[in-house]
């Protein structure tokens, strides 16, 4: 602090503050560095904040969707197969009652569960109960089926048959006819309540006589004990 004294003065004293001088050239030039190293400091930080909510948020997929989302149904050549069911709620009862379907339009008849939901159309029939299934299609045919000729089919099968999984093809007679067993595994349909798909077994008969051929497929979860019935529904197959 000073104190001043002079002719003409206030005899008040009075005081200069050297705290209140103007600032010199240097202290400009440090506060001026300073204000230009907290501006980095911030923009530093707004970009590292940037670059960290970038790394955490979720990846887009192919089609622009966030990853995570469902994926849309695959198609039969796409799709993979289902699990198998641990216990497989499609054995057919031992204890159920048979009865005779005859088409008349494709000239064959066999025996089905009582019961079971029909849906017919010329000379194609399917009987469906839960989880089991059964379809039988005729047409003219010059020759019976043979191994061979069941082998070269399986890339029909495979184009149209969701998850295709060939089992085995073995030459057969039944009283109907003969021709050959074709066993292979595929995806159900979804369940159209549920949207649960089941791994299905199909035993494929294609069975020959006279000119006409009839193929029948009879169809489970795969596990399920149907054989007796299986050969029951087989066996009771006639072509007239």
């Amino acid at each position: 602090m000073l104190t001043v004294f002079g002719a003409g003065a206030n005899p008040r004293l009075r005081t200069v503050d050297r705290m209140k001088r103007p600032e010199s050239g240097c202290d400009r030039r440090t506060v001026a560095a300073i204000a230009l190293t907290l501006a980095a400091l911030t923009a530093s930080c707004s970009a590292n904040g940037t670059s960290a909510a970038s790394k955490h948020a979720a990846p887009a997929s192919s089609n622009g969707a966030a990853a995570g989302s469902s994926p849309s149904a695959g198609t039969v050549a796409t799709q993979r197969p289902a699990s198998v069911e641990k216990n497989p709620p499609g054995d057919i009862p031992d204890n159920i009652a048979y009865i005779t379907y005859r088409n008349s339009a494709g000239r064959y008849s066999f025996v089905h569960p009582e019961g079971w939901a029909s849906v017919a159309s010329g000379a194609s029939v399917t009987f469906t109960d839960k989880l089991n299934g059964i379809t039988a299609t005729a047409m003219a045919a010059a020759a019976a089926p043979t191994v061979s000729s069941a082998k070269q089919g399986v890339a029909g099968l495979r184009s149209t048959e969701a998850a295709f999984e060939l089992r085995g093809v073995k030459a057969v007679t039944l009283p109907g006819g003969s021709g050959v067993l074709i066993i292979f595994r595929r995806n159900s349909a979804a369940d159209p309540v549920t949207g649960k798909v089941f791994r299905d077994e199909v035993n494929r008969y294609e069975i020959y006589k006279s000119g006409r051929e009839v193929i029948l497929d009879l169809y489970g979860a795969v596990g399920s004990d149907n054989v007796d019935p299986y050969t029951k529904i087989s066996q009771s197959l006639r072509l007239s």
